[in-house]
């Protein structure tokens, strides 16, 4: 194999600019599929309250954009600019369009890089937490409103790139794509199977960060 044909190595920047591209797919939209705000507010319509939205939302996400049939409709329309695997930018399109949603739920910009930057962080489920901690940031069940108002762009840049290691480690192993160890996915490039236990923690995650906190008093 020659250096022409070999493929690159997946690498903390590729993620962040995979993420960059889903997050304007997910809210600009792409033929065929809801924009983040506009599969927002069809579950507005619902008439119910904002946390019912959001988990109607996560378990739609966690079922019918569980299928193969659904992400291989996406496989050629997320092709992006960097050596993603299809499946992988389908996943990533779908989990970053469903946490967006979640947030333009919960009444913010969507075109607010602070509020992007938060997007990335649900990316990490679990671990956002961890990755607020390690800049400094101290969460309390407060979270959001205040933080977000006073989030810079020194934070917004340390956000994006923590989020952009946490999501290598589990998208590659010492920088080579291993779609064995990729969490949103499980098997291989074809038909690769959405995991929904991730996409639920990642949904749960979007929830309480730019829906639950706002219902705090």
């Amino acid at each position: 194999m020659t250096e022409e044909t070999k493929p690159k190595e997946l690498n903390q920047g590729m993620i962040i600019k995979a993420l960059d591209y889903a997050y304007d797919k997910a809210i600009n939209g792409i033929p065929g599929f809801d924009s983040a705000q506009e599969m927002a507010e069809n579950y507005m319509k619902n008439g119910d309250d904002s946390i019912n939205n959001c988990n109607s939302l996560i378990r739609w996400q966690n079922t019918k954009a569980g299928t193969s049939g659904f992400l291989t409709g996406l496989g050629g329309l997320i092709t992006m600019p960097v050596a993603i695997p299809a499946n992988l930018a389908s996943v990533m399109y779908v989990q970053i369009r469903m946490i967006a949603s979640i947030a333009y739920i919960g009444g913010y910009d969507l075109k607010d890089d602070r509020v992007k930057s938060l997007v990335y962080l649900c990316m990490a489920g679990n671990g956002a937490k961890d990755i607020l901690k390690d800049i400094g940031i101290v969460v309390g069940r407060k979270l959001s409103t205040q933080m977000i108002a006073n989030i810079s762009g020194k934070t917004i840049t340390a956000i994006n790139q923590k989020v952009g290691f946490r999501l290598l480690t589990k998208f590659g192993e010492k920088g080579a794509i291993n779609l064995g160890k990729a969490v949103p996915i499980v098997g291989g490039i074809i038909g690769g199977t959405f995991d929904t236990v991730t996409t639920n923690i990642i949904g749960n995650t979007a929830r309480k960060t730019f829906v639950e906190t706002k219902n705090i008093a």
